[in-house]
């Protein structure tokens, strides 16, 4: 045997063990940032109902708005993937999984958040919406308090209350409930407050200055439902979702081998990468599975061995043909190539749609039918064309029956 061959079976067998420790080497911490969704792990349902006030009657626009509030107050929890969407006109559903404190956060997400700062006289002088941000932090005295900042109409507003009332209190209240009332010791133009003394943790504090920072709420709400889901359907459908995903694997390993002989073996290198890669991607970005999620991975696996199979149908007509296999390979792939991008690129549109205009469980199908479809045809046209080359040059394997001729 040639140096240079040598050098590509030692390169052939070294790839495909760094594949195979890679994947074993991976599972642990991608089991240990991918989230799993309410209908794998549980979570809790809420349904609010927007109240007609006299000041504020319910709307669609109102109601629309509250979404995007609650969204925002949610988001700043740090939950993955919630499903928070309105109900008919007057109704809001929120489903969050994997909740650590259920009541913390559906205390948080129905909480109306109206900021108000009121003379000495009752008399409210200023909103919370004009706030710009607020962050809770401690003081030297470590003590929690939250630092406001107004925008520039709010900074303008602030700066007149207090210049007109050095040496009288500020009171400040959200939803109705005093939170401190300060002495004003000299105008504040800076367009920066601090809300301090009426916190007992650094966490009250972070809770609070989460609803101002996502502003209040435009209509009121009251929770009319509030239950635990549990994840005893979504467990029993994983684990059917795993056996199936394994048997299916199998089947397909033993078929793509004993169809195409040595190719199918480099097929089932190749598809250990990509499920690396798919499932590395979603560890990657903290993504939330869903079991819509897990029948877009099993769909793009499926994707994954047809561009192999086009790929080898096209390597064994030309060797039929009479080419040598290095040629084969090559001219084999070329031809492959745009009936794989045509057919992937028709499936990503169809999953861009998905995920613009669908929700929750829908565009989590529609994010890992798109990352699967990526990662196949990577894996397709780059290693599997990389693995035959080096087969190829490496002599190894030279009888055309074990590339199914």
């Amino acid at each position: 045997m040639r140096r240079g061959s040598t050098f590509h079976v030692v390169l052939f067998f070294a790839t495909i063990l760094v594949v195979l420790a890679g994947a074993a080497m991976s599972v642990t911490p991608i089991k240990q940032h991918i989230n799993l969704g309410l209908d794998l792990q549980g979570g809790i349902h809420v349904v609010l109902q927007a109240v007609d006030t006299p000041e504020t009657p319910v709307t669609a626009e109102g109601v629309k708005s509250a979404v995007g509030v609650i969204r925002n107050r949610v988001d700043q929890l740090g939950l993955k993937e919630p499903i928070i969407q309105p109900e008919g006109t007057d109704r809001i559903i929120v489903e969050l999984a994997g909740v650590q404190d259920p009541e913390e956060a559906v205390a948080l997400i129905g909480k109306t958040a109206i900021l108000e700062f009121k003379n000495p006289e009752g008399q409210t002088v200023l909103l919370g919406n004009q706030l710009k941000d607020a962050q809770a932090g401690l003081n030297q005295a470590g003590q929690p308090e939250i630092h406001l900042t107004f925008n520039a109409e709010g900074a303008e507003a602030f700066g007149k209350i207090t210049s007109a009332n050095v040496g009288r209190q500020i009171a400040i209240y959200l939803d109705g409930v005093l939170l401190t009332n300060p002495v004003v010791e000299e105008p504040i133009t800076t367009g920066d407050a601090v809300i301090r003394g009426g916190y007992k943790s650094l966490q009250e504090a972070e809770q609070h200055a989460i609803l101002l920072r996502s502003g209040a709420l435009p209509v009121k709400l009251e929770m009319i439902e509030k239950r635990a889901v549990g994840p005893t359907l979504g467990e029993e459908s994983l684990q059917k979702s795993y056996k199936a995903g394994l048997i299916g694997i199998i089947l397909i390993f033993l078929f793509m081998i004993g169809y195409y002989r040595f190719p199918g073996v480099i097929a089932g290198f190749s598809l250990v990468l990509y499920g690396a890669l798919v499932m590395g991607i979603l560890a990657a970005l903290n993504a939330t599975l869903t079991l819509p999620g897990i029948a877009g991975f099993i769909l793009s696996i499926g994707m994954a061995v047809d561009a192999n199979i086009i790929i080898y149908e096209r390597l064994k007509e030309e060797l039929r043909a009479g080419k040598t296999l290095m040629a084969a390979i090559d001219s084999g792939f070329t031809r492959a190539f745009w009936t794989i991008f045509d057919a992937n690129l028709t499936t990503l549109i169809g999953a861009g749609v998905l995920l613009y205009f669908g929700s929750g469980p829908i565009k989590g199908f529609a994010v890992t039918l798109s990352i699967g479809i990526l990662c196949s045809m990577f894996t397709a046209i780059t290693f599997t064309r990389f693995m035959l080359r080096t087969v190829a040059r490496s002599q190894m394997v030279t009888n055309l029956k074990l590339y199914g001729a």
